[in-house]
């Protein structure tokens, strides 16, 4: 028997598509979906889950990280994952927690706790999220 196919505006459950929407039985594309906070939430779960395809998912292939006063500390895709694969080899149980959150047209704000290991001692960092084309295209900083 075949599997029932999803319906129009039905969210899917898997873990690389979560918050896509279906129309039919295709899934819709990011660019044409996501909103800028729905970016900033989806990267955030797929870093919880430690999920690197899904992570990678939400950004650009030219990918730019960089401090507040704009170092770059990452350029590119495959760095980008790269790093997240030894972070979380390192960190089995990093995660961020989200405090506070301000968009504002293209660009995200997102004040984070980060904890590398379980209890309560964590480090604070404000990430600059900035979106073309339906992607993460920079995130900056603030340490």
């Amino acid at each position: 028997m075949d599997e029932p196919r999803p319906h129009a505006g039905r969210r899917l459950r898997h873990p690389g598509l979560a918050g896509h929407r279906v129309r039919g039985d295709r899934p819709v594309t990011a660019a044409a979906t996501l909103s800028p906070a729905d970016l900033a939430q989806g990267q955030l779960e797929a870093y919880n889950a430690q999920d690197v395809d899904a992570l990678c998912g939400f950004f650009a292939e030219d990918l730019i990280v960089a401090d507040l006063n704009g170092a770059v500390t990452v350029q590119g895709l495959e760095a980008f994952r790269a790093k997240h694969v030894a972070l979380f080899a390192e960190h089995p149980q990093n995660r961020a927690e989200l405090a506070h959150r301000v968009v504002i047209g293209d660009r995200v704000i997102d004040h984070e706790r980060v904890y590398r290991k379980p209890g309560p001692v964590s480090f604070e960092v404000a990430a600059i999220y900035t979106i073309a084309d339906g992607k993460i295209a920079r995130i900056d900083f603030v340490k």
